[in-house]
């Protein structure tokens, strides 16, 4: 891979989800990736049909949330990707939010760190090894897979130093969403390190989700900033992660200040956006997923200014 650059591909139906990842292949992006909330289409299904219809692209969840399946489900599922896309398949999982999960799912949704610990326990032993015994105080396992399914990536998401260092100890990387670039490089990177440090192995990468808008037109950005990424001040998770980076309004207003746009989300011209991938990289970060904000006036045009953009740095 010459750089590692991914783009979200949600939208549409399944067939047109499809034709997006083909898109992406042919534009030269290393990755696709799919977020999968409440009742939205089925992120580990269309990677198996797309492992069956691209050729290098490679295909991911981030993430799957872990209320809506038991990881021996998720296991199964992701044993089917793999094996259909040529081991291009990478499972991201996490415990997504409170609220939409005890909604959708009725989920009793308690010490979610523990959860995706033995969720993580869970998937990884049975896809390493093929089969998986386990009690826990979330999840219990006693079963085995027709044939191990080895060397699965399952990645995990963060957002706090603990659930960074849950990552370094047990996942095979870590994903992150709407974080300021210092935040990932003062408290992301290190808490991945500590929790490698702490079982004896490398420190697992660190992949970016981050927000983009190739745009110089700065009030309309930061407008479709409040109005599509609106739900992430409201989160009392969000709102803790954004006062450790230095920007305690989100707590105090809910919404989005001009500062907090203008650390998570990738805007301004093309040379501009180009200077801040490259100095994520340098911090540490592995890779990077980009999810596309449209300005409103023309979201098409907006959109492919940005596709342009990343398919020339991913084949830079």
């Amino acid at each position: 891979m010459k750089r590692g650059i991914g783009i979200t591909a949600m939208g549409g139906n399944s067939n047109e989800v499809l034709q997006r990842i083909k898109n992406y292949e042919v534009r030269g992006i290393n990755a696709a990736w799919l977020t999968v909330g409440s009742a939205s289409l089925d992120g580990i299904t269309i990677m198996a049909a797309a492992g069956l219809v691209t050729e290098k692209v490679l295909l991911g969840t981030s993430i799957v949330p872990s209320w809506g399946r038991h990881p021996v489900v998720a296991a199964q599922q992701t044993q089917v990707a793999s094996q259909l896309s040529n081991n291009r398949f990478r499972f991201g999982v996490g415990p997504s939010h409170i609220a939409s999960m005890q909604k959708v799912f009725g989920a009793d949704y308690r010490t979610p760190l523990t959860a995706l610990r033995e969720y993580l326990i869970i998937v990884k032993t049975l896809l390493d090894t093929g089969s998986v015994k386990f009690n826990g105080k979330i999840y219990d396992a006693d079963v085995a897979l027709p044939a191990p399914v080895p060397g699965v990536p399952v990645l995990a998401s963060a957002l706090r130093a603990k659930s960074y260092e849950l990552c370094g100890e047990l996942a095979d990387g870590a994903i992150s969403w709407v974080s300021p670039d210092i935040y990932l490089k003062e408290v992301a990177l290190p808490a991945i390190a500590k929790g490698a440090e702490a079982v004896g192995r490398e420190a697992p990468p660190l992949i970016a989700h981050v927000p983009i808008c190739v745009d110089e037109n700065v009030e309309d950005v930061r407008s479709a900033a409040r109005n599509q990424l609106a739900h992430y001040p409201r989160s009392p998770f969000y709102q803790a992660m954004f006062a450790q980076a230095g920007f305690p309004e989100a707590a105090e207003t809910s919404n989005w200040s001009d500062g907090m746009i203008e650390a998570v989300v990738f805007s301004g011209n093309e040379e501009k956006i180009e200077e801040r991938i490259e100095k994520l990289f340098e911090y540490g970060v592995t890779e990077i997923i980009f999810s596309i904000v449209t300005t409103e006036a023309d979201p098409d045009s907006s959109r492919e200014r940005s596709l342009e953009l990343l398919s020339k740095v991913a084949q830079d």
